[in-house]
């Protein structure tokens, strides 16, 4: 008689559960630490999210499943495979980042922030976070994608008193909750019509479909399809964006610009490249619309933002957001045309950890120069350069990396990558769109780049010391900026480690 009880790879499984268990180390500790002691706790989180990020080291040589089924031990819940260790790496990385400006966060917050409950929330994401990109049947994915989501609710309306971020978490709530509706819907189909939930079998199964089940199967199809392009904010399921990020924390805003896409595009990659092949006819064509109006709706909604307007910066990187995930989206429908779907996800993937890297530098500048100026308004960045040199230098080669301009060139390689991905999967005309969105964008990129170094209109009294960077907002602003320029010298870092044998 076959065994049911199952052995668990717990190494494989580490990067998550690291996360997963630190957060309710926090939890409980909030309990009996002292209001003068809350503060330890995010150093307890930073050093978690450090240690599940160090576990993934052990599995780089290694493709490791566990919770496979008893009677096939190649389908499995659960891979640590080369695409999984990426997205892992952006995720934990994005987190640790997050966290060091969120520490500073919640000391300029005045107790608005209760310490506790931000920190395992903010676990808890990032534990469900790093589950998903592991996950290998639809069940574990949407546990995955909700346990990423839902503490996100709570994290962007968490500050108390304040109507903005209340409006903020109810619009993100209500589109994420409508995607995750829409999905489930879509999976039940999916399962009624092949009987299986992994995802290798459905792509085996859907191909046969009973000729009574074809429609449930397409309509479930279309329906998965359409969840997930709400998770990944594309056009027109990207109205919550700006305000969202205006609302929340600005680390969380960061938190959810990295992290976030990064959950929505690693699970339309699953669906599509891994469980829908073939339905490919149907979903490449239908992902290259969405790429090409979400990164036109992004650089023209960023384009039109006014300098002077209130909390224009934050809005402006959130419209870069929904642009950068436009080109993100490019790759993954090439991958439908491609011979080689694994090298147009490789390029997605490269574009993801590129854009990581630099955004997040760029919201911590955005971060610092919040601390003294309250409405973080892109004219308050004028003259960064005569009060603080080496950031205005890091948030100009930041933008520049954004943009795709030299000396930002894993920016300039990342984005050559994905036109490449278009080009060789013959979408010609999507590659012309993409290249006219990259002018588009270096517009509002070099007009921000070039009010950095313009000579400040007024120095207020005091702006010297509310300027003082604390030590995590150095240590984020730091590792950005290395990350940004070693992978600059040596993109090629980035892009071989993404295009081979990620499945």
């Amino acid at each position: 008689m076959t065994s049911l009880v199952q052995s668990v790879d717990w190494l494989a499984i580490a990067p998550p559960t690291v996360a997963a268990v630190v957060g309710l180390v926090v939890l409980v500790a909030d309990l009996f630490l002292a209001e003068s002691r809350k503060p330890l706790l995010g150093w307890i989180a930073v050093a978690g999210l450090a240690a599940a990020a160090l576990m993934l080291l052990p599995l780089l040589d290694a493709d490791r499943s566990t919770f496979c089924l008893v009677g096939d031990t190649e389908v499995c819940s659960y891979t640590a495979d080369r695409f999984t260790l990426v997205i892992q790496f952006l995720v934990l990385g994005g987190a640790l980042l997050s966290a060091l400006l969120s520490v500073t966060a919640l000391k300029d917050s005045g107790k608005r922030l209760p310490e506790g409950e931000y920190w395992f929330l903010f676990l808890s994401s990032a534990a469900g976070a790093a589950l998903l990109p592991a996950s290998r049947d639809l069940a574990t994915l949407v546990v995955a994608l909700e346990v990423a989501s839902l503490p996100a609710f709570a994290l962007v309306g968490l500050r108390h008193g304040d109507r903005r971020s209340s409006e903020a978490a109810l619009k993100f709530f209500l589109s994420s909750v409508t995607a995750t509706a829409v999905s489930l819907l879509g999976i039940s189909f999916v399962y009624a019509a092949t009987g299986t939930l992994h995802l290798t079998r459905v792509a085996e199964r859907i191909q046969d479909v009973d000729g009574q089940l074809a429609t449930l199967a397409q309509t479930g199809v279309v329906l998965t399809l359409v969840g997930f392009a709400f998770k990944t904010a594309a056009v027109p399921f990207h109205f919550w964006v700006p305000d969202t990020y205006v609302g929340a924390p600005l680390p969380i805003a960061a938190y959810l610009s990295v992290i976030g896409k990064a959950v929505g595009f690693s699970g339309l990659i699953l669906v599509t490249v891994v469980a829908l092949p073939s339905y490919a006819d149907a979903w490449a064509p239908a992902l290259a619309v969405l790429a090409a109006l979400t990164m036109t709706a992004g650089n023209v909604g960023a384009l039109r933002q006014q300098s002077t307007r209130a909390y224009s910066a934050v809005r402006l990187l959130a419209w870069s957001s929904v642009g950068q995930a436009g080109y993100l989206l490019v790759p993954i429908a090439a991958a439908g045309y491609s011979d080689d779907p694994e090298k147009s996800v490789g390029s997605t993937l490269a574009y993801a950890l590129m854009y990581g890297a630099v955004n997040l530098g760029a919201f911590a500048v955005a971060a610092l120069v919040g601390r003294a100026h309250r409405l973080n308004r892109v004219a308050d960045y004028r003259g960064l350069y005569a009060a603080r040199p080496l950031t205005a230098l890091l948030m100009g080669f930041f933008l520049l990396c954004l943009a795709g301009l030299p000396p930002g060139v894993i920016g300039l390689f990342a984005k050559v990558t994905v036109f490449a991905a278009a080009v060789h999967a013959g979408l010609g005309w999507l590659a012309v769109v993409m290249a006219v969105n990259v002018v588009i964008a270096l517009v509002y990129y070099l007009r921000w780049t070039a009010l950095l170094f313009r000579a400040p209109e007024t120095t207020p009294d005091g702006e010297a010391a509310a300027h003082r960077l604390p030590a995590p907002l150095t240590a984020a602003l730091a590792l950005t900026g290395v990350l940004g320029i070693v992978l600059s010298g040596a993109p090629q870092l980035v892009l071989r480690f993404t295009e081979t044998g990620l499945f």
